[in-house]
């Protein structure tokens, strides 16, 4: 994949987060504070500038969108800079990546997330997005539109598997049995973000 076309996915995958602001808000005036629709937005919307102004290749790009975000207050974000800041560490220094690259930055990503937090699949939190990704990234056998695809329905996947769940990290935690029956927000944000990097 050429480095103008993963940018391209990556505005698209913006995109389709800051729309989804009312959804997100609405999960989480239900579970948290209320306030993740706004920061989502704050991600997305940096992300997506740090996208356009940079100018070097792959590696570097992603490291312009990782420190970006690395600078913002909210509860998400510190994770999404884990998250971003992996694919940046795998990431080749040209202009363009192969499958098995992406591949290999989905599974560094992955893994600095798990090593940043001791939320795991099945707490109801965003990690059952990515972790879900992330295992789809790893079996993939097709080629990169295919890899796409497959971390978007594994993340819608296991944003849909939350709401099955009890809650056992943040605010959503004291609600106890009450959690269930309602998505966790940000796997829904996750799963957002990936749906939109999926599209072309």
């Amino acid at each position: 994949m050429k480095r103008e076309e993963l940018a391209l996915r990556l505005i698209h995958a913006c995109t389709d987060v800051i729309m989804a602001e009312e959804e997100l808000a609405a999960l989480d005036a239900r579970l948290g504070d209320g306030d993740l629709g706004e920061t989502m937005v704050t991600v997305a919307s940096v992300v997506s500038q740090a996208v356009v102004s940079s100018e070097g290749g792959i590696q570097e790009m992603l490291d312009d969108v990782a420190t970006a975000v690395m600078r913002l207050d909210g509860a998400a974000a510190p994770l999404w800079h884990v998250w971003l800041d992996g694919l940046q560490e795998a990431a080749p220094d040209g202009s363009e990546a192969s499958v098995d690259e992406l591949k290999a930055m989905v599974a560094r990503a992955t893994s600095d997330l798990l090593k940043a937090t001791s939320a795991r699949e099945g707490d109801k939190t965003m990690m059952d997005a990515f972790v879900a990704a992330g295992e789809a990234a790893a079996t993939c056998e097709g080629d990169e539109l295919d890899l796409l695809d497959d971390i978007a329905d594994a993340a819608e996947a296991g944003a849909e598997a939350t709401k099955d769940q009890v809650a056992k990290y943040g605010p959503a935690r004291n609600l106890g049995e009450a959690s269930r029956g309602i998505a966790d927000p940000g796997a829904v944000a996750v799963a957002h973000f990936l749906r939109g990097l999926s599209r072309a």
